[in-house]
């Protein structure tokens, strides 16, 4: 089964995993559109560069909001292009594919994200929930009978679940991620400064003095972005510890899920996970000091797993590997 793919369709990236090979593609989940023709301009790295930067015709958008489909036609016509870059054509057999996808979706979404890859080409389409691969991606041991905890904080969803014996035993997904504390960071520059400062420039400013938990040395930063009074380029400087308040609501968001799925565990897998600790995956998971401020609120020790980025599509890629064996582990199938 060496076409056999695993994705990993992220709000904000796309991986993919293909038996035998690896991550084969690792870019942000956007696509850049002509409006007037309907024409596929860029996808990935190229289309995200575009943000915020096109003539009106042109539309740079992320097919996928909180881990759901925006768009069904663009969604399909965005993963028919993650195939053909993955070297998947009509003329040889259609691959199997296992997608990644949050547990706080509904069934509706979900048929929409099979039904999206099967249009786009697959021969099965197979769904996967995120925290389960982000465990097996981590290393974690979920078939024994020991309570692991995985936090896996993406772009547009977190999930916490609790596994053990190879199922979920506690599950809590919200629709809060990454991009909400983007959001949170413009919000605050436009309520303050009266600057207007696009996506890349608050995810940018997020990554360079962000964080969850008060730092050793706080910093500053330079922010350029349009007056939002006289309309023209202007310049200020913002500290980290506004930052940190700016984003506190979804952080905490984030920390009160962990807190109930904590809550919700079974005293001896709670045990278990007191020895063991919790993993912390996604792209989120990257926050400074999310790891230290989530160990003082849950009282638990928490570790950031060797790969966060990348802990979802290789725990998919590894269910590929053993089809039979794990598909239980599956949340629905779909074939043609």
């Amino acid at each position: 089964m060496g076409r056999d793919l695993a994705i990993d369709l992220g709000t904000a990236n796309t991986l993919v995993f293909v038996t035998g090979r690896g991550i084969v593609l690792n870019e942000p989940t956007v696509i850049a559109l002509n409006r007037e023709n309907g024409q596929v301009l860029a996808m990935g790295q190229e289309a995200y560069r575009m943000i915020g930067r096109t003539p009106g015709y042109i539309v740079a958008e992320r097919p996928l909001r909180r881990g759901a489909i925006t768009d069904f036609e663009v969604t399909e016509r965005y993963i028919r292009l993650i195939l053909e870059r993955v070297g998947v054509r009509k003329r040889v057999p259609r691959p199997r594919v296992l997608i990644c996808v949050p547990s706080a979706i509904t069934e509706v979404e979900r048929r929409a994200v099979q039904e999206a890859t099967m249009a786009a080409g697959a021969r099965e389409a197979y769904l996967i929930e995120e925290p389960v691969a982000a465990a097996i991606g981590a290393g974690l041991p979920i078939s024994e009978p020991i309570g692991n905890l995985v936090v896996d904080i993406g772009g547009g969803t977190s999930e916490v679940a609790v596994l053990s014996m190879g199922g979920v035993v506690v599950n809590k997904g919200i629709r809060i991620g990454g991009f909400d504390i983007d959001e949170a960071v413009a919000r605050h520059i436009r309520k303050e400064y009266a600057i207007v400062v696009g996506e890349r420039t608050a995810e940018q400013i997020k990554i360079a003095i962000g964080s969850a938990f008060p730092l050793a040395e706080e910093e500053k930063a330079e922010i350029k972005g349009r007056d939002l009074a006289a309309g023209l380029p202007k310049i200020v400087h913002i500290t980290s510890e506004e930052i940190r308040e700016a984003i506190e609501d979804p952080v905490r968001q984030i920390v009160d899920a962990v807190v109930a799925a904590l809550s919700a565990t079974p005293p001896e897998l709670a045990q278990d996970i007191l020895s063991h600790g919790i993993a912390l995956t996604g792209g989120g998971g990257l926050l400074r000091g999310l790891e230290a401020r989530l160990a003082q609120e849950c009282d638990v020790p928490v570790h950031v797993a060797s790969r966060p980025l990348e802990c979802v599509v290789l725990g998919a890629g590894k269910c590929v590997a053993s089809f039979n064996e794990v598909k239980d582990l599956f949340v629905s199938s779909s074939s043609k």
